[in-house]
């Protein structure tokens, strides 16, 4: 029987859910924390470890390493012992991250810690989302899964303020030898906070049930949504898991084959669409901005990339569960090519450090947007949804481990398309990899189309009943 009546008019009780979902996010105010502190940082860590190029983009990049590993090993986690002890790993690394990397003597030292906070970062990547997915009711599902995104973007941006105001308490020389270790160190209270509070909430009820927890599970989503919704969802659930096994076979079976690869795409799509271009190397664009605008770059990255991102996070937060999924997918992939190919002919059009101009920045301004309002948090919603329970953590997994490998890969590759000397600038004056870009989001938008389901609505079990009716 479905139980579509009872998922989409069920009355949420915001009192128990919002807390719980709220103590979740902090995995992503962390994400990000433990993903933007290293901007700051990275110049006198530099120059106190004397890094030659390669050591200096290895510190940076060892970390996306480690979330590919995190992602990898999360899965299985998650699905043996739990979406909260998965949640609690990840703080711990957090923790131990941040006193690791505030602390080293020796660069190698720093990279073992950023390493082991990237891993704390890929478990949080998933687990995070798939708790607040497995443990909200249908008809909210969305905007809670995209909170998370706010609270990623939230941590980006507290670096971006808490390295400003640590490297003001010096001068140059103490930043060097002492004021980076602070902005890592500063990382250390919320990683203790978000421990501490994962105590207070419940575990996953679809993994309770799974678990043949079944009364446990039903008093937590009693509290969700009422006695009425607790039977459907725990029916729901059992009737899905009578069919599944939970095993990497059944990840890879040929019924769950089309929701797998529409998961890796996305994931990696995501990210090859341009946006951490941005997040990690905004400092560059924004550079020869301000020297043609008379504004602090510094300034110009926090309110453009930090602020824009925030404020259409959470227009998507506000829609994501009227307009679907779908649609704003379209509409910012679509958004996000067009500014992505305006950038890119204005770069063509002018040289080197001109190419910084108005329209430069407000077609900027309209990507960081259309990201905001679609591909960032909708992404992650979808790939939350559209995975069957016993197979969920190993499924994110893989498709998050993919999401990280293409994020290095941009990362990689930014700064040899970039490079001044490089073929590419000969030939298209900085504007490749901006064609690049949006010539993956023609992809994301077909393929949006053409392949990914409406979830809206839907409760989880009756997502998973829809891949075994296609042909």
């Amino acid at each position: 029987m479905s139980t579509t009546a009872s998922t989409s008019s069920v009355q949420a009780n915001w009192h128990y859910i919002l807390p719980i979902c709220l103590v979740a996010t902090l995995g992503g105010l962390l994400f990000g924390y433990d993903t933007g502190v290293i901007s700051g940082a990275i110049e006198p860590l530099t120059v106190r470890f004397h890094l030659n190029d390669f050591m200096k983009g290895w510190a940076s990049g060892c970390v996306l390493i480690g979330c590919a590993t995190g992602v990898l090993l999360v899965g299985p986690l998650s699905d043996r012992f739990g979406r909260k002890l998965a949640m609690f790993l990840a703080a711990a690394m957090f923790l131990a991250s941040a006193i690791g990397t505030a602390l080293p003597r020796e660069v190698w030292m720093f990279i073992a810690f950023r390493f082991l906070g990237g891993v704390g970062i890929g478990i949080a990547s998933i687990s995070t989302p798939m708790y607040i997915a497995e443990i909200t009711p249908a008809r909210i599902r969305g905007r809670m899964v995209s909170v998370n995104q706010i609270a990623i973007v939230g941590g980006i941006a507290a670096t971006s303020f808490i390295n400003y105001y640590i490297a003001k308490q010096g001068d140059q020389t103490w930043l060097i030898n002492t004021g980076w270790r602070w902005m890592f160190g500063t990382g250390v209270a919320p990683s203790v906070v978000f421990a501490l509070l994962l105590l207070a909430i419940p575990e996953s009820p679809r993994w309770l049930v799974e678990q043949r927890r079944e009364d446990e599970a039903r008093a937590i989503l009693g509290r969700v949504g009422g006695d009425a919704f607790a039977d459907a969802e725990c029916n729901g659930i059992k009737a899905a898991l009578a069919q599944e096994k939970g095993t990497w076979s059944e990840l890879f079976s040929a019924k769950l084959r089309r929701p797998l690869l529409i998961g890796i795409g996305l994931a990696i799509l995501q990210q090859v669409t341009g946006i951490n271009v941005f997040l990690y190397f905004g400092a560059t664009i924004f550079k020869s901005m301000s020297q043609s605008t008379g504004v602090d770059a510094g300034l110009l990255q926090q309110v453009i990339i930090n602020g824009a991102g925030v404020l259409f996070t959470l227009i998507a937060i506000a829609t994501v569960d009227k307009w679907g999924r779908k649609p704003l997918m379209l509409v910012g992939a679509t958004g996000m090519g067009v500014s992505l190919a305006a950038m890119g002919a204005l770069a063509q059009r002018m040289s080197g450090d001109n190419a910084a101009s108005g329209w430069m920045l407000a077609f900027i301004i309209l990507y960081i947007a259309c990201f905001g309002l679609s591909v960032g948090p909708v992404t992650w919603v979808i790939l939350s949804e559209i995975y069957p329970t016993a197979i969920r953590g190993r499924a994110l997994g893989l498709a998050t481990f993919f999401l990280w490998l293409a994020d290095y890969a941009v990362t990689q590759t930014f700064p040899l398309f970039d490079a001044k000397d490089s073929w590419f600038v000969q030939q298209f004056h900085h504007a490749f990899p901006f064609y690049v870009y949006a010539g993956f989001c023609v992809v994301l938008v077909l393929l949006v189309w053409r392949a990914v389901p409406e979830t809206k609505g839907q409760s989880l079990e009756e997502i998973e009943r829809s891949w075994h009716h296609e042909k």
